[in-house]
């Protein structure tokens, strides 16, 4: 499954935030979205989950304009979190992670036991099982990004785009949400659009990298290609050293 950006403009009340943007992001891979406040990362990211119409250019998934296809078709093929995203009131965890079940299933269609096996197997993935009737407003912060999390995995696309996913989350969880997402596109070709905003995580753990900076793109491809130090100069204006990552040998940034 193939996403892909062409000549793609981007821009909120007449501000032009991205402009004649092409990119491809071809399956299977882990790919991460770096750079400053302000650059279009999750601009970008909204456009590729049909969550934000282009003002010029498309977006196509396997050849096909993003915008045209059916909304379910769409839901069964890539699930999109965004930033901040809002639960009604009193909902449980439980509860939250079945609505990711809904592409799956016609209006009044019975609940399955393939919906409750991937509800529940989601929950133990995210590591909420113990909290799975709890009311998702009781949830510290941390919690309730993996419960969101949780209903990406339980709505079992071929694709995720995940809009800032370790936000609230400590060091060890954000580790470990990482390592989830990595082992699942290992094992079963998963392919993950993130942004992210430590440099160093998102070399450790992707593929590849698309780096942006107040004037569009300004390097994609593999971690070493894409974090050097004239690279973050231009984008985050970072004086910074580059050195292996003693643990998994990934380029990983100092800053000066």
């Amino acid at each position: 499954m193939t996403l892909r950006a062409e000549g793609l403009t981007l821009g909120y009340d007449g501000r032009r935030v991205i402009e004649g943007l092409d990119l491809s992001f071809p399956g299977g891979e882990m790919v991460t979205i770096l750079g400053p406040n302000g650059c279009g990362k999750s601009t970008l990211l909204r456009a590729l989950g049909r969550l934000l119409r282009p003002e010029a250019g498309r977006v196509t998934l396997d050849g096909d304009d993003l915008f045209a296809l059916n909304s379910r078709a769409v839901a069964r093929r890539m699930a999109i979190l965004p930033q901040s995203p809002l639960a009604p009131e009193g909902i449980t965890v439980a509860d939250l992670v079945r609505r990711g079940r809904l592409p799956w299933r016609g209006l009044l269609s019975p609940w399955s036991a393939a919906d409750r096996i991937a509800c529940a197997a989601a929950i133990e993935a995210v590591g909420l099982a113990a909290d799975a009737t709890r009311p998702i407003e009781e949830l510290s912060g941390g919690q309730r990004q993996r419960a969101w999390i949780a209903l990406v995995l339980a709505q079992d696309t071929p694709l995720l785009l995940l809009d800032e996913p370790t936000t609230f989350l400590d060091l060890t969880h954000q580790i470990e949400v990482l390592r989830l997402l990595r082992e699942r596109n290992r094992q079963t070709g998963l392919s993950v659009i993130s942004v992210l905003h430590d440099l160093n995580l998102a070399a450790r753990f992707s593929d590849r990298l698309v780096l942006l900076g107040s004037g569009g793109l300004v390097a994609e491809g593999a971690p070493d290609t894409v974090l050097t130090a004239p690279n973050l100069a231009r984008a985050f204006g970072l004086r910074a050293e580059i050195h292996p990552d003693p643990v998994s040998g990934a380029p990983m940034v100092f800053p000066l």
